[in-house]
């Protein structure tokens, strides 16, 4: 039998020109299409499409459905011609709130509402339940469907809306000649690099993240902050505090009325907390092992050189929960913890919520080739996406607010973070979709660490899990699959809000409310829905339920708060909080 030929030495490298070439087209198509994929959503048109061609029940379906809904609305139509007050065909989703204002409730602005209210359902009958589409492919079409709809919406047009007509006809149209302003304005930023309007009232080390505290620890990756006691006694395990590198830690440490860091503090805790570098085109081959090692493990490393024979409570938010869920499920730090807290994290990628639209093979090969060109995914990339998942609130709305009525949507602490975001590197983020999204490697227990498997059923310290109604990133029915995958005991919280507004609920904040629910090793666990059915919501915030659970999981009586770093160990204070990496651009 004849060998295979052997390669050539210099052949490698030729083949390595050639998948140069394909990343740095995919690079130039990707600043056209704001770092979307064109083959991803081909593939997925062309699925539904050839699909429904080939249903023609499906199309019979539709003519039927189309023919109901307009019998509806003509009965509407006519009806409200002789009863302005008559009821409407169709009302708006609970999360819709562009046709709320008086002046959608009467005709003829009231049959603008209702006709694309019934064409927006109509779309949603055509792009879901095609048969043979995969359930990928028909979230793609129908969220595609939904932002042209969007787009065209009569709320977006100063012809056909009623508020804003009324607002020109009261200003004698110098609304929009101020949102003209706006406009101009927001765009210079924009092109500058510069803050949103507003943001700098909100500043890191002034009027946010101003929780006294010093950085006792740095490294490539992180700084370590440990903050100052502000009571007389402390409880005696600390809380260590691992954000999401996403964007900046300080989510937790906002202005002093909503800080949680400030917060725990006030009740007795000692409080560390990771501060995130921002990486740069030099960090590009950092991985998930890295943030591993030198962001959580070198900071329980540190908190233990400070604080030696005391197991730390540790918590984790959104991207960072699901680190630390990979960090106590590995042998490393087992002895170290005290409890682990998850809050708004996911451990089981099987439903990640609406992210998942802009995750599959075709999309990670395109911002695998984006990042590689710049050595990072850059925060605009990521921001676009996040908009995009609610677009009407984040997009039309603020449009329609700040450049047809003339108004600025006020900016508050949580804004004001929200647009201070970060990069993240190309290694670490592409293991990151394609380890944990696209394989699901961690909840089968198949994602390795220094070569052996980190299984969720190794944690033994107790879990608090908060999950948020209206996450879209983390949504609240995925985050609850951690009682699924572990084998110890679950503190479940289910608490209003979303992603980020339901995290940041203070105690005192109008309208909130949560569930909460522990289960233990051998009890039934129902389904996500019956959970929520069978635990009523209790009026005020989540916080005081994780302050009585951490204390009883606490290791005993009340000591003296510990001085700030181990200078002897070489873990003096290098400066104040909120540290250096938060300020880097």
């Amino acid at each position: 039998m004849t060998p295979p030929p052997q390669a050539r030495p210099d052949e490698g490298l030729g083949l390595e020109a050639f998948r140069s070439l394909d990343r740095m087209s995919e690079a130039l198509i990707g600043q056209a299409t704001g770092g979307f994929s064109p083959a991803a959503a081909m593939l997925a048109m062309s699925d539904w499409a050839v699909h429904l061609a080939a249903s023609p029940g499906k199309r019979m379906e539709l003519g039927y459905k189309a023919a109901r809904k307009s019998s509806r609305l003509m009965a509407h139509l006519l009806a409200s011609t002789f009863d302005p007050s008559a009821p409407p065909a169709i009302r708006p989703l609970k999360s819709d709130y562009r046709f709320t204002h008086e002046g959608w409730q009467k005709p003829p602005f009231s049959w603008l509402a209702q006709s694309f209210l019934m064409q927006q359902q109509w779309w949603h009958n055509v792009t879901h339940e095609v048969p043979g589409v995969s359930r990928h492919n028909t979230d793609v079409v129908s969220f595609a469907a939904r932002q042209m709809l969007d787009m065209f919406s009569p709320s977006n047009n100063p012809f056909t809306n009623p508020e804003v007509i009324a607002r020109t006809i009261r200003t004698g149209g110098m609304n929009f000649f101020h949102g003209w302003q706006n406009w101009v304005e927001d765009v210079s930023r924009l092109v500058t690099g510069q803050p949103p309007v507003g943001a700098e009232a909100f500043r890191p080390g002034r009027e946010l993240a101003v929780t006294p505290g010093k950085v006792v620890f740095r490294n490539h990756l992180i700084e370590l902050i440990q903050y100052e006691p502000a009571t007389d006694k402390v409880h005696p395990e600390p809380i260590l505090i691992v954000p999401a590198w996403i964007m900046k830690y300080y989510i937790l440490d906002l202005s002093p009325e909503n800080s949680l860091i400030r917060w725990l503090v006030g009740q007795g805790h000692t409080v560390f907390a990771i501060s995130w570098r921002n990486p740069d085109a030099e960090d590009r081959d950092l991985t998930m092992d890295d943030y591993r090692s030198l962001g959580i493990m070198a900071a329980l490393d540190a908190v233990s050189t400070i604080l030696p024979d005391r197991r730390v409570h540790a918590a984790g938010y959104c991207l960072g929960g699901t680190l630390l869920a990979i960090a106590a499920a590995s042998e490393a730090c087992h002895s170290q913890l005290a409890t682990v807290s998850l809050l708004a994290a996911q451990v089981d990628f099987t439903e990640p919520g609406e992210l998942a639209l802009f995750i599959d093979s075709s999309q990670l090969h395109f911002l695998q080739s984006m990042m590689w060109n710049r050595g990072y995914l850059s925060a605009d990339q990521m921001g676009g996406a996040f908009q995009l998942l609610r677009s009407n609130d984040l997009i039309w709305s603020r449009m329609v607010h700040d450049y047809l009525m003339g108004e600025r949507t006020p900016m508050i602490d949580l804004m004001a973070w929200n647009a201070d975001s970060t990069r993240m590197p190309y290694r670490m983020h592409s293991e990151y979709l394609q380890r944990l999204y696209l394989d699901n490697e961690l909840a089968t227990g198949r994602f390795l660490v220094e070569g052996r498997p980190a299984v969720l059923q190794n944690i033994r310290a107790p879990i608090f899990a908060v999950g948020t109604e209206r996450d879209h990133v983390a949504p609240w029915t995925s985050v609850y699959k951690i009682h699924q995958v572990t084998d110890t005991e679950v503190t479940f919280v289910l608490t209003s809000g979303g992603h980020n507004a339901g995290i940041v609920s203070e105690p005192g904040h109008p309208r909130r409310h949560f569930r909460i629910g522990t289960y233990r090793l051998g009890d039934c666990l129902p389904m996500a829905c019956d959970w929520k059915e069978a635990h009523d919501p209790q009026p005020g915030s989540w916080w005081l339920a994780w302050n009585d659970w951490l204390q009883d999981h606490d290791g005993g009586e009340m000591v003296d708060p510990p001085r700030m770093g181990a200078p002897e160990k070489g873990l003096a204070p290098l400066y104040d909080a909120p540290g250096s990496y938060v300020f880097q651009k």
